[in-house]
């Protein structure tokens, strides 16, 4: 239970709690502490503390955390247990690599739809995915409502697919469409994933006279 209005550092580190303490549980360890769990992951225990404190009191004093339990108390915190649907706008290649190897299920999603123009797609169906054409999506979502909408259709075309989303009642957007969107509904959520971005600042850490 959220004790206050948690800050975005905060929240962008859940998941990588999660994501390391699933390699702990996959690999046997029953508990840890925070100072243990803090370092294999470059923080200190004390940051560590104080994030999970925005939600609760988590661990014993002389124990440390169970590691399964935590984990399964961070999947409540980021909502992985509430059956969150997702569709997908645009069934090119980046469109289709997420369909057949981003396992949706992992991040309590189920992926249950992709649209596109293309009539070579259109009628298909990518690994257990069914593609429909573009112009049936709002009769779609009106039957079978979704969470999230995934955007991988050019950049040009992101806009007008976002505010068709949002005007479906669609709660949140997962953009990769490498152009920002400015979406009207101060309800709807956007993370826009920028490949270029993570590849630059790469290239800057590795830069020479920096």
């Amino acid at each position: 239970m959220r004790k206050h209005k948690v800050s975005e550092a905060v929240i962008r580190r859940l998941p990588r709690y999660y994501r390391h303490l699933t390699d702990l549980n996959q690999a046997g360890v029953v508990r840890i502490s925070s100072s243990a769990l803090g370092a294999s992951m470059g923080l200190t225990a004390s940051q560590l503390r104080q994030d999970l404190s925005c939600f609760g009191e988590f661990g014993q004093q002389g124990y440390g955390y169970n590691v399964d339990k935590l984990r399964g108390e961070i999947a409540d915190i980021l909502g992985m247990n509430q059956g969150h649907t997702a569709v997908i706008l645009g069934a090119g290649n980046l469109g289709r690599a997420l369909i057949k190897s981003f396992k949706f299920e992992n991040s309590g999603f189920r992926l249950n739809a992709a649209f596109d123009i293309l009539p070579e797609m259109v009628g298909s169906t990518i690994g257990a995915t069914p593609v429909y054409h573009i112009d049936t999506l709002e009769d779609y979502l009106a039957q079978h409502p979704a969470s999230v909408g995934i955007l991988t259709v050019p950049r040009q075309a992101a806009g007008a697919m976002a505010e068709r989303l949002v005007a479906c009642g669609i709660k949140g957007i997962w953009n990769f469409t490498n152009t920002e969107l400015n979406v009207q509904n101060s309800a709807v959520r956007v993370e826009s994933v920028h490949f270029s971005d993570s590849l630059q600042t790469l290239s800057y850490m590795i830069s020479e006279d920096v």
